[in-house]
């Protein structure tokens, strides 16, 4: 049975909330996205779930072990989450977040230019697909001869991140 589709769009004002990660391990996870990534904990109820926020918010995430502890990492091939986006509110601020992740040893598995964007590729201690990324401001978007977006993936130099923290 199809469901009908609404004609109308969602509002504009919506935006997503936060995220609910399982994960293996409260403290391997705490220590990824407190230690190296900056994130803060709001709250923590023993080795069994924690929220943590940036600038003091209730939480952007929240980290549980409640079906999860010691538990294997998601298989690739499966479905489920591909990755969460968190999103810098400027390019130093994305370059800083890859200073982190450098002085920290961590890896990435891709860094892109998406044209409205630039985002660095990775995972956590628990597999989970994260990008990190900043927005260009709309003006800068590209676009087709009708206004149409034209998004795009190409290379993002990293020396050109780095250069910015280096400076």
């Amino acid at each position: 049975m199809t469901s009908p589709r609404s004609t109308e769009p969602i509002d504009a004002g919506v935006s997503i909330g936060h995220v609910h990660l399982k994960v293996s391990n409260l403290e391997k996870a705490l220590d990824f996205y407190c230690r190296v990534l900056g994130f803060e904990i709001t709250q923590q109820f023993g080795d069994q779930v924690a929220f943590i926020s940036a600038g003091g918010y209730h939480h952007h995430l929240a980290l549980n072990t409640w079906e999860s502890s010691d538990g294997p990492p998601p298989a690739r091939n499966a479905t489920g989450l591909f990755h969460l986006a968190i999103l810098y509110p400027t390019r130093t601020a994305l370059a800083e977040a890859f200073r982190r992740l450098t002085d920290a040893g961590i890896s990435i598995d891709g860094a892109s230019d998406h044209g409205v964007s630039e985002a660095l590729y990775l995972r956590d201690p628990d597999g989970n697909g994260i990008e990190l990324c900043w927005d260009r401001p709309e003006s800068e978007w590209p676009r087709d001869e009708d206004g149409n977006l034209k998004m795009f993936t190409n290379p993002l130099s990293l020396e050109t991140l780095t250069d910015l923290v280096d400076e």
